[in-house]
């Protein structure tokens, strides 16, 4: 599912435009950008799914091109989980 046929299927779901559905999941993008990028606190949708910034220490790696070995610097990842209603709802 891509994001115009999300989108379309938010709209006819809650019963409002296609406009506002997709201003609605833009704006749950923003905020949740926000609030991973301060990495301070979680985004949770109960039940759902849960967004947090997490920290990825320094590591030796290799160039896959010239094998010759090389030191990734330390950063920032993203790190989604998944909720107990999403879960059961992909056991089927």
């Amino acid at each position: 599912m891509n994001r115009s046929e999300l989108v379309a299927a938010l709209a006819d779901r809650a019963e409002v435009t296609r406009k506002d559905a997709d201003a609605v999941l833009s704006a749950f993008a923003e905020v949740t950008g926000e609030v991973v990028a301060k990495g301070e606190e979680k985004v949770t949708v109960p039940g759902f799914l849960t967004f947090e910034r997490t920290h990825r220490a320094a590591r030796e790696g290799r160039n896959p091109a010239t094998g010759a070995a090389m030191t990734i610097a330390a950063g920032y990842s993203v790190k989604v989980s998944a909720g107990s209603k999403l879960k059961e709802a992909a056991k089927g």
